[in-house]
């Protein structure tokens, strides 16, 4: 069974950096791009970025380009998002997740893991 587990999020200032952590288990990820997503209280989930199978190409929301940037390392099945110059309306609780594919996109999504709360505080 897929498990994918967060980590790293917390509570930091405005302007502040922190860099979550997916770890995945119960299978082969490597050929499979991932993405961060996140979800703020009452609205809906949205994408935030993306890295294909290789680590070679990645897709960024408009909302956290300049500011945020995915990454993985395939030998730990583990894929990063290094988030700096945090703002208030970065709050929310972040997601990884697998998809079919293996270009970096914003579907396809099957899996996910349970989330990490980010708070940024003003």
């Amino acid at each position: 069974q897929v498990k994918l587990v967060e980590s790293g999020g917390g509570l930091v200032q405005a302007g502040g950096s922190l860099r979550l952590s997916c770890a995945a288990s119960g299978g082969t990820f490597s050929s499979n791009a991932m993405g961060w997503f996140r979800q703020a209280p009452g609205k809906e989930r949205e994408f935030v970025a993306s890295i294909n199978w290789r680590g070679s190409s990645t897709y960024i929301a408009d909302a956290v380009k300049g500011r945020f940037t995915i990454s993985r390392d395939n030998a730990k099945n583990t894929v990063y998002l290094q988030m700096n110059s945090l703002k208030p309306e970065d709050t929310a609780v972040y997601y990884c997740a697998l998809t079919r594919y293996t270009d970096a996109t914003v579907t396809g999504y099957s899996y996910w893991g349970q989330g990490t709360q980010v708070t940024v505080s003003s």
